[in-house]
């Protein structure tokens, strides 16, 4: 009867070009090998160049789970070489245990050794050799990495809305005419488009924004990763850390950070609902408000009909309230026309405690523009101190990429509060008028909004909606909570308060008769808690 043996070959793609050992090469001289022994191969794995650590171990073990379970009919395991049997020590003892417990001998064909004592020493050395050829290659590669990264320059493939090309025989990254543009629609909806990623998807589709020819829809999972990913800041990733490209950015970081935190908000809105999607919330139960689409058949046809309620409506003991849409909207028009003020001279008096309010934030945002200044200018020069030590090899690269990328976000984040400052103290008096004049036309521009501009006004106007039974109740951002209560009038001020006393900038208290426990500051820009209704502003209960 003929000899059965097991054969594996295995190459990479270096080794295949350095020595000419292919697969096909280690299979016939395998096979050979067998028929000059009077055998046969029954069975013969094969581990390709292309092949990834996980898929290489799992057919390494499928062998040796073979061996084990068909050793009584086995005369041997065929390998060409003593590294092609095993890339690492623990391997290689896996297949001596075969030898020594299951009775397989281990045959190198191009390598052959007895087995005696010396003849094993001397297999073992070879896989020594081995372990260390590899150990030290895979030193080397991540090395060259290293210092590819920390020149500045990508590796692998690049990411959506780059190509990779080869130029002088280096391999580097260019820009994709056709994906950097998509690249950048995507990051300036997401960012100034009030979107979720959900309606990104569709916002996308409409304007036929597409992924690859044969995937022309983008994938949820494949838009948050692009909106994550450093690299359109300019950065490469290198073992979880980012440092400095020589790519050309794709986004600038004002846009980039404005996304980072609406994505850290996780907004989710699963349907077009305008008072649904956790806008409200429960005075019960806390939970959020759901909003659901009723069809009811009349004589005319089908009509359909909006309702909200709380999410957890059907708990035991939770009342059974359903609000329809029309009641809502109700409330919300009527608080609108709470907040006109019809009389000029007490529009006029409140611009004018406008400006005298903005006098002050414009000093505080001075005296905060310095501070800023004096934590970047040390902020900088901690990333000079940074490039010194690893210049001088007092810190490894791990630690100098982790703390540059700590560095560089700083020092944008600190960027973007000098021009938050800056503008607001160049605009803050009109946008305080701006914000004014806005509630003199709520009304206007409401009736005339989309759901996504509806909802904005909402936030604006307002914060932690609840609905109580059937009432709506908000937390009135300021001004707009002293508009909703009315302003003081000539005939409730009793003519002892003049527009001349709001114009000294930070007048430390501007009593009225209106509220004589609190200074005018508090009541123009605290926070009011209040019913949206016709019937007034009620205390929340």
């Amino acid at each position: 009867m003929k000899k059965k043996y097991v054969a594996l070959a295995r190459v990479s793609s270096r080794e295949q070009e350095r020595e000419g050992l292919s697969l096909d090469v280690q299979e016939d001289a395998l096979r050979a090998y067998a028929g000059r022994h009077d055998g046969v191969i029954v069975k013969l794995w094969r581990i390709a160049e292309t092949a990834s650590k996980k898929d290489e171990r799992t057919t390494f073990k499928e062998m040796v789970g073979y061996v084990k379970t068909h050793a009584a009919d086995l005369d041997g395991i065929l390998f060409y070489k003593i590294d092609r049997a095993a890339r690492n020590l623990p391997d290689y003892v896996k297949l001596e245990e075969l030898e020594s417990e299951y009775g397989v001998p281990f045959i190198s064909i191009s390598q052959p050794t007895e087995n005696t004592p010396a003849g094993r020493m001397m297999r073992r050395t070879m896989a020594n050799m081995a372990a260390f050829f590899t150990e030290q290659q895979s030193l080397d590669v991540k090395a060259g990495l290293a210092r590819r990264v920390e020149s500045g320059l990508f590796m692998g493939k690049a990411p959506f809305g780059y190509r990779n090309v080869r130029i002088d025989k280096r391999g580097l990254i260019e820009v994709h005419p056709e994906n950097a543009a998509k690249v950048r629609r995507i990051f300036h909806l997401y960012a100034f488009h009030n979107h979720t990623l959900d309606t990104l998807l569709d916002a996308l589709h409409t304007e036929n924004v597409t992924y690859t020819a044969s995937v022309p829809r983008f994938g949820r999972s494949k838009l948050y990763e692009i909106l994550r990913d450093r690299s359109y800041i300019g950065e490469i990733e290198y073992q979880g850390q980012w440092m400095p490209g020589k790519h050309p950015p794709l986004i600038d970081r004002p846009t980039w950070d404005r996304v980072q935190v609406l994505l850290g908000d996780k907004v989710r809105r699963s349907h077009d609902l305008l008072y649904a999607s956790e806008l409200i919330r429960c005075g019960h139960c806390g939970r959020p408000i759901t909003g659901e689409r009723v069809i009811k058949k009349a004589k005319s046809g089908e009509r359909e009909y909006v309702y909200y309620r709380c999410a957890g409506y059907l708990a035991e003991g939770h009342p059974r309230v359903r609000v329809r849409d029309a009641h809502v909207e109700g409330e919300v028009l009527a608080l609108f026309d709470r907040l006109r003020v019809a009389d000029p001279e007490v529009r006029d008096w409140f611009v004018a405690v406008l400006r005298a309010k903005t006098q002050g934030e414009q000093e505080a945002s001075r005296v905060r523009a310095d501070d800023l200044q004096r934590q970047l200018s040390q902020v900088r020069q901690q990333q000079d101190r940074l490039v010194n030590m690893r210049l001088a090899d007092e810190i490894d690269a791990d630690t100098y990429a982790r703390k540059g990328t700590e560095l560089r976000d700083r020092v944008a984040g600190l960027e973007l509060q000098l021009q938050a400052c800056s503008r607001s103290r160049d605009e803050s008096a009109e946008l305080a008028i701006r914000t004014f004049e806005l509630s003199q036309s709520l009304k206007e521009k409401w009736l005339v909004a989309d759901n996504d501009a509806k909802r904005r006004i909402l936030e604006i106007i307002g914060l932690n909606y609840i609905l109580i039974d059937v009432n709506l109740v908000c937390e009135m951002r300021k001004p707009f909570g002293l508009l909703a209560e009315g302003l003081p009038s000539e005939q409730n001020r009793g003519g002892r308060i003049r527009t001349d006393d709001f114009l000294v900038p930070n007048q430390a208290l501007y009593q009225t008769e209106l509220h004589p426990e609190r200074s005018l500051y508090s009541v123009l820009f605290g926070h009011r808690t209040g019913r949206l209704g016709s019937r007034g502003v009620n205390p929340r209960k």
